[in-house]
């Protein structure tokens, strides 16, 4: 019962953090332009594509613009959410909501624990619809279901709380552009070492390195270790994105990118809780 209880103002302050964001006038243009967007990605599946002298067939080329469109909301909506969290405790603390929330039996942690299911709920709910929109152009279009998508859009909203969590966060110790900053330099640069270490994996590289250095590399570095450790966002998008061409990796190279992002959603969160609570509410 007790529990029960502590959840009222907590979903509370989740749902009026939800229809604060929807109400702003630059959240609903943003949200139109978005969908205009991905409805004009629809001429990408018509047409006639060549590869190596041969058309290359209606399936794939839907399959291929469909994987590129995903990646391209799952990011889009990563920064969009990155934009709704860093202003969460500036605007209220200066139009006074803080300080008339936490006046009431309301402790601490539920009003964080509110801010961050609100807008991570609104962020996911704006991926969702815009990754819906590219499975209903498949379907009533060119009569191709493609299921895969809504399940890989689940999955990519870890990316989301993980942006939520580790904004609030940042929002508290710098500004907020610094905040927003950092939190897209984590992401670029893990997309940049991604893609590094998948060049790295080719054969002609590898071939190209051991001749340069004449020697095999040492099998354990400063960089891998960094590497393994930083947040596996890309590896999230990546194994939501194998699920449409049917190229789902199992074992640690699809598990470790989604415990990856988990562990570092746990341990900022509970960051974000401790710095909170001693934060002055004035």
């Amino acid at each position: 019962m007790d529990t029960s209880k502590k959840m009222v103002p907590l979903l509370r302050i989740a749902k009026f953090t939800f229809i604060d964001e929807v109400r702003q006038r630059s959240f609903v243009a943003l949200f139109v332009a978005c969908v205009m967007g991905v409805l004009l990605i629809r001429g990408c599946y018509h047409g006639n594509y060549q590869v190596n002298g041969q058309t290359v067939d209606v399936e794939t080329i839907v399959r291929t613009v469909s994987k590129a469109t995903f990646h391209m909301i799952a990011f889009g909506v990563m920064v969009i959410a990155a934009l709704l969290s860093m202003r969460i405790f500036r605007r209220d603390r200066a139009e006074g909501t803080l300080s008339s929330v936490l006046s009431k039996p309301i402790e601490r942690w539920q009003y964080v624990m509110g801010k961050i299911i609100g807008v991570w709920g609104l962020s996911a709910l704006f991926m969702i619809i815009l990754h819906s929109l590219v499975f209903l152009l498949t379907a009533i279009s060119l009569k191709i279901f493609m299921p895969e998508v809504l399940v890989g859009s689940l999955l990519c909203s870890i990316n989301l709380l993980f942006v939520v969590i580790a904004l609030l966060l940042f929002s508290l110790l710098m500004p907020d552009i610094v905040a927003f900053l950092c939190i897209t330099a984590v992401g670029i640069s893990g997309f940049i070492a991604d893609g590094i270490a998948a060049a790295s994996k080719s054969q002609f590289v590898q071939a190209m390195v051991q001749q340069s250095a004449g020697q095999p590399q040492a099998e354990v570095t400063w960089w891998k270790i960094v590497y393994v450790l930083w947040p596996k966002l890309l590896g999230v998008q990546q194994v939501a994105s194998s699920l449409m061409e049917g190229e789902v990796s199992h074992g640690l190279a699809a598990v470790y990118p989604l415990v990856n992002v988990l562990l570092y959603c746990l341990i900022l969160g509970a960051l974000l809780f401790k710095r909170f609570a001693t934060e002055d509410i004035t």
